[in-house]
C-alpha cells in the first residue's frame, strides 16, 4: 500500500450535470456545488488474476452504485494486478487487458455508476497512441505498452488517459515497459471537469520536492484546463512514512491548485511489494476530508466539495507489523498455498515470524518446529513451546545432534587435522533448513525465513541454513526495531514471552556463543546499517554523525559490501523501508570492496 460514507445525499445518473453545468470560475480554477458521490474503491488485484479481478471490480462498483456513487474510482492497473513487469512483454497479456476493459465496459451498461481504473494497453500497430502519446514502432520490440488510466460510463470509453511520468529508480521499472504520453487531457462526467494523474505523474511538483526527476508537470498542465477534481490512481508502496509523504505532497498541490485531490491507491502484497491502500481525499485547502483504511480492502465515499475534515492515520511501529502479515498473507496465498512453516529458535526474530503467520494464516495453517543441536539451551525450547501455546500453534522438535554427528563423521577423512570453526557451526542450520524442505514438500506448505535485516547485511546467515525458505519475512527490519514491534505485539498482553524479549541474542551454534562475539551491539550496527544501506552514506559521516569508532564502521560496511552473494541467493524480502535488500537495490557480486 479504507467504510464510511461522508456525502452530502445520493446521487443518480445525471444530477451533477444539472448542479454544475453553470459553475463560474474565479481565479482561473473552477467554483463547483452541489453534491458529488465519488466512491474510492481499493482492492488487492492479483497479476494476472483477469477473471478474479474482474470480478471484485465489478462487486464493488456495485456497491458503489447501491449508495448512490456517481462514479467508482480503482488503483492504478487494477484489473490487470501491479506490477505485472515481464508479462507486458507478452502480447496475449496485452489482450487480454484490452479484452477485460472491453467487458468492464459492458458491465457498466447495468450501473448508474461509472468506472474510472488503471489498466495496461497494447500500443496499436504501427505504434501510434490514441491521445497523442509519442510514436514508436511495434516492431523494435521496445516499450508495448501503455499505463492507461480509463473511464468507463454506460458502455462507452469517455477517456483513456496515458501515464506521463514513468518511474525507473529503486523498485520502478516502468521505462522498461511503458510508452510515456506527450499531453494528457480532461474530461466532463455529467458537467464536472475531471483531472486524472497516473501515481507518478502527481509527484513532481517544483513547489515541492527540491530536485524534480522530471522536465514537466503533468498536473501543472492539466490545472489549465481548469478541472474541479484532480484524481489519482495509485499503486504506490508502503514504506516507513510513505503515508505522511504522500498526504504532504498531495495536500501542497491541493492548495497550490485550489482544487480537491482524491487518490486511490491498491492494498495488499505482491511478492516483496506491500501497497497499504490509505487512500484518501483532500480538499481544495489540502484537508483531509475521506480516508480509507490501512493494510485492508475499503470502499470509502466522498463529496469532493465538502469541508468536513477527519484524523488521517499516522506511521507508526504498528503500520509495521500490519503490513508484514499483510505482505505475508498475500505472498503465501497468492502463490497457492495455505500453510506455512517456521523453525523456531528461542530467539525473538523467530518468534515474531510465527506471531506474524500465526494472524496472516490463522494458526492452524502454521506448524513451528524446534531443532536443538547439543549447543541448544533448555531455555530455548521452553520458550519456544511458551510461544506456540501462546499463539495456539502447532509445535514440534526434531532433534538433530545424532544428523549433526553423522555430517562430522562423513567429512572426518577430509577434515581430518583441522581445527572445528564456523564449517561446523554452519554444518547445523544447513540441516534445519534441509529438514524444514522436507516438511514444506510433505504438507504442501511455505518455508517463511526468520532473519532479521541487521543480520542479513553484514552476512550474520548461513546460504542454505537458516537463509533456507520462500520469503523473507523480517528482512527489511533491523534487530532494534524486531524488539519494538515485538513490545507493541506484547502492549495488552504476552504473546512473545518474556524470557525471549530479555535474553541476549545467541546463534547458539556453539558452546556459550553470543552474537557480540562476532557484531557490534545491534544499539551500534543498526545505525550503521540504516545509514549506509539506507542513504549511502560514507563511513566517514556515520563515524562522525554518531560518535562510533571510524575502524567500527570501516568494519560493518566492509561486511555489508562482501555480504552480497549471500543476499543476492536470499528469499524475497518483504519491503518496509525506503531501501530493502531485493529488486531495488542493484549492486555487482565481483567487485572490488569500496572500505
Amino acid at each position: 500500500m479504507q467504510n464510511r460514507s461522508i456525502a452530502r445525499g445520493e446521487l443518480g445518473h445525471g444530477v451533477l450535470r444539472a448542479a454544475c453545468a453553470t459553475a463560474p470560475f474565479a481565479h482561473g480554477r473552477a467554483i463547483y456545488t452541489g453534491n458529488v458521490k465519488i466512491a474510492l474503491a481499493q482492492i488487492d488485484p492479483t497479476v494476472g488474476d483477469f477473471t478474479g479481478n474482474l470480478e471484485k471490480i465489478v462487486a464493488m462498483s456495485r456497491r458503489a452504485a447501491e449508495k448512490g456513487a456517481r462514479l467508482t474510482v480503482f488503483s492504478e492497473l487494477a484489473l490487470c494486478g501491479y506490477p505485472p513487469a515481464d508479462l507486458l512483454e507478452k502480447p496475449s497479456f496485452l489482450a487480454r487487458c484490452r479484452t477485460m476493459v472491453e467487458e468492464l465496459a459492458e458491465a457498466t451498461r447495468a450501473l448508474s455508476t461509472a468506472i474510472l481504473i488503471g489498466v495496461a494497453l497494447p500500443v496499436e500497430e504501427g505504434g501510434r497512441a490514441t491521445d497523442g502519446a509519442t510514436e514508436r514502432p511495434r516492431s523494435s520490440g521496445l516499450k508495448p505498452a501503455f499505463n492507461a488510466a480509463v473511464l468507463l460510463d454506460k458502455g462507452q470509453r469517455l477517456l483513456e488517459q496515458h501515464k506521463r511520468l514513468l518511474p525507473f529508480y529503486d523498485v520502478f521499472d516502468e521505462q522498461r515497459y511503458f510508452l510515456p504520453a506527450n499531453r494528457q487531457r480532461t474530461v466532463e462526467l455529467d458537467g464536472v471537469r475531471l483531472a486524472v494523474t497516473i501515481c507518478e505523474d502527481a509527484w513532481n511538483d517544483k513547489n515541492f520536492w527540491p530536485r524534480p526527476l522530471y522536465a514537466v508537470d503533468p498536473v501543472e498542465e492539466l490545472m489549465r484546463e481548469r478541472p474541479a477534481v484532480h484524481i489519482n490512481l495509485s499503486a504506490s508502496p508502503f514504506w516507513h512514512g510513505k503515508r505522511a509523504l504522500r498526504r504532504q505532497m498531495l495536500a501542497a498541490i491541493a492548495r497550490r491548485d485550489g482544487v480537491p485531490v482524491l487518490m486511490c491507491n491498491q492494498v495488499g502484497g505482491n511478492d516483496s511489494l506491500i501497497f497499504d491502500g490509505s487512500s484518501f481525499a483532500l480538499d481544495a485547502h489540502g484537508q483531509t476530508i475521506a480516508q480509507a483504511v490501512s493494510f485492508a480492502e475499503d470502499l470509502v465515499f466522498v463529496d469532493p466539495f465538502q469541508t468536513a475534515q477527519i484524523a488521517a492515520p499516522d506511521d507508526d511501529t504498528e503500520a509495521a507489523y500490519r503490513a508484514l502479515v499483510l505482505g505475508t498473507r498475500d505472498y503465501v496465498r497468492k502463490c497457492g498455498f495455505q500453510k506455512a512453516i517456521v523453525g523456531l529458535s528461542g530467539g525473538i526474530d523467530s518468534a515474531l515470524v510465527a506471531a506474524i503467520a500465526a494472524e496472516a494464516l490463522g494458526a492452524e495453517n502454521v506448524l513451528c518446529v524446534g531443532m536443538p543441536s547439543p549447543y541448544s539451551s533448555a531455555g530455548s525450547i521452553d520458550d519456544s513451546r511458551q510461544l506456540a501455546a501462546n499463539l495456539g500453534i502447532r509445535f514440534e522438535i526434531l532433534p538433530i545432534g545424532a544428523l549433526f554427528d553423522g555430517f562430522r563423521q562423513t567429512l572426518s577423512p577430509l577434515f581430518d587435522g583441522r581445527q572445528e570453526d564456523t564449517t561446523e557451526e554452519n554444518i547445523q542450520p544447513r540441516i534445519r533448513g534441509a529438514l524444514l524442505m522436507a516438511l514444506a514438500n510433505k504438507f504442501n506448505a511455505l518455508v517463511l525465513t526468520t532473519g532479521n535485516k541487521s543480520e542479513m547485511a553484514v552476512g550474520y546467515c548461513t546460504l542454505y541454513g537458516d537463509m533456507v525458505g520462500a520469503l523473507a519475512v523480517i528482512g527489511d527490519l533491523v534487530k532494534t526495531r524486531v524488539y519494538a514491534v515485538c513490545h507493541w505485539l506484547n502492549r495488552n498482553q504476552e504473546i512473545i514471552p518474556q524470557t525471549i524479549l530479555t535474553k541476549p541474542p545467541s546463534a547458539e551454534l556453539r558452546p556459550g556463543q553470543m552474537d557480540t562475539d562476532s557484531l557490534p551491539p545491534y544499539e551500534v550496527l543498526d545505525p550503521i546499517v540504516e545509514a549506509y544501506v539506507e542513504r549511502y552514506e560514507t563511513a566517514e559521516s556515520i563515524a562522525a554523525t554518531h560518535g562510533f569508532p571510524l575502524d567500527l564502521v570501516r568494519h560493518a560496511v566492509r561486511l555489508i559490501e562482501r555480504s552480497e552473494y549471500k543476499r543476492q541467493q536470499a528469499a524475497p524480502v518483504l519491503k518496509l523501508t525506503a531501501k530493502s535488500f531485493g529488486a531495488g537495490r542493484r549492486f555487482p557480486i565481483a567487485v572490488k570492496t569500496q572500505v
